[in-house]
């Protein structure tokens, strides 16, 4: 982040204090903060942020079974999230589905 330090100190700063702020052992412990961390990195696909977040469960106890059920719990949330998301699966599977004159335009141009 040296770009935010040099371009908006007061920021950064506060990024650095909401950071602090999570991060200190309350109702839930370290280790779990960052087992937390882990999947809410994987889920937000930053290579970065999942390493560190390991590092940092393992340095608070964690073992690498303990990682892989984080990142595994974030692969289903994220496979399940494809299924619900969204009402148009019910349009699309519907038999009023397979009545479409064409009136329906997809912003691309197609059909819907």
């Amino acid at each position: 982040m040296s770009f935010l330090n040099k371009q908006l100190p007061e920021t950064a700063e506060a990024f650095a204090k909401m950071r602090d702020s999570i991060f200190v052992e309350t109702t839930l412990d370290g280790k779990t903060k960052e087992l937390i961390a882990v999947a809410s990195s994987v889920l937000m696909r930053c290579e970065y942020c999942t390493e560190i977040h390991s590092q940092r469960a393992i340095a608070k106890g964690s073992n690498q079974k303990e990682i892989a059920e984080a990142i595994a719990i974030a692969m289903f949330v994220a496979c399940g999230s494809q299924l619900g998301w969204t009402k148009v699966y019910e349009q699309i599977f519907s038999d009023s589905a397979d009545n479409d004159n064409g009136t329906n335009k997809c912003c691309c141009g197609g059909s819907k």
